[in-house]
């Protein structure tokens, strides 16, 4: 499911949630509540296409993928994983359960 939240700073955000309640993607900040349900929708959309997945190794050696749209702007990024096939096994949970995930608003 998606939840959607108001973060410290007053902006809209949203988060990914596996059915274990694992945080799979998050999203940036939006000003408006309609800019956040936007970026979920664009998710939904995304989602569905493998090659819109970018892989990365941080500097201390873990994994994390971010999802980008059509346009090549980040639409959400995932936690960090210690092995590269757990992330890729993150992609595949988004690729999944995010186009038919309900969207939810939940607090901060």
């Amino acid at each position: 499911m998606f939840e959607v939240y108001i973060d410290k700073a007053g902006e809209y955000r949203f988060r990914l949630k596996a059915k274990n309640g694992q945080n799979i993607l998050a999203s940036e900040g939006y000003a408006q509540k309609q800019g956040c349900l936007n970026g979920i929708e664009s998710v939904k959309t995304n989602a569905k296409d493998e090659s819109k997945f970018e892989t990365k190794t941080t500097e201390s050696g873990k994994y994390r993928f971010n999802l980008k749209a059509a346009n090549g702007q980040i639409i959400g990024t995932s936690q960090n994983y210690e092995s590269e096939n757990g992330c890729k096994n993150g992609i595949e949970s988004v690729m999944k359960n995010a186009p038919e995930a309900e969207v939810i608003e939940v607090k901060g």
